[in-house]
């Protein structure tokens, strides 16, 4: 004879309203988290936002300046990946001051190809200066990469503010 089980069953779920599943709370959350966003005004630069147009402006200006003044790597001058990559820089820039949010979406992309990389680093580090290299690249970029989140957000709410072309 077999004991019974002790085990509570749960109740079933109330039936679905006609009109549809109720949202559960984390969609719920996300919409409260949506309407909260403001959107951009016009020519407003958040401070995350300015940051990125800066590093990005700046690591484009300086990889050109490197490689047209002869710098070399390992001993041998770099090829032209390195004057692509300042391209895609110099256009993320331009992209991240013009408000697009492609730019700061690849922004955000190469930011967590940087925390990656200074990540498995971190692990590899065998000295002091390693261990602050790295650390002095991960805290910057994590700061970086959690400021641009709310940027992406607000930018997306204001194109969707904005009124359909005529």
């Amino acid at each position: 004879m077999s004991t019974p089980s002790r085990r509570k069953t749960r109740p079933a779920p109330p039936p679905a309203p006609a009109g549809g599943p109720e949202p559960s709370q984390s969609e719920l959350r996300n919409e409260a988290a949506r309407a909260a966003l403001e959107p951009l005004a016009p020519g407003e630069r958040p401070l995350g936002l300015r940051v990125a147009i800066i590093v990005a402006a700046a690591l484009a200006l300086g990889n050109a300046i490197a490689y047209f003044a002869g710098a070399t790597i390992g001993g041998r001058h770099p090829g032209g990946g390195v004057l692509t990559f300042t391209a895609v820089l110099g256009a993320l820039a331009v992209g991240m001051a013009l408000t697009r949010y492609w730019a700061v979406i690849l922004f955000e992309a190469l930011l967590t190809l940087i925390i990656l990389l200074f990540t498995l680093f971190l692990v590899e580090a065998d000295s002091v200066g390693g261990l602050a290299v790295c650390l002095g690249v991960l805290v910057p970029s994590g700061w970086l990469f959690w400021k641009l989140i709310r940027v992406m957000g607000r930018i997306q709410v204001t194109r969707h503010h904005q009124a359909p072309p005529v």
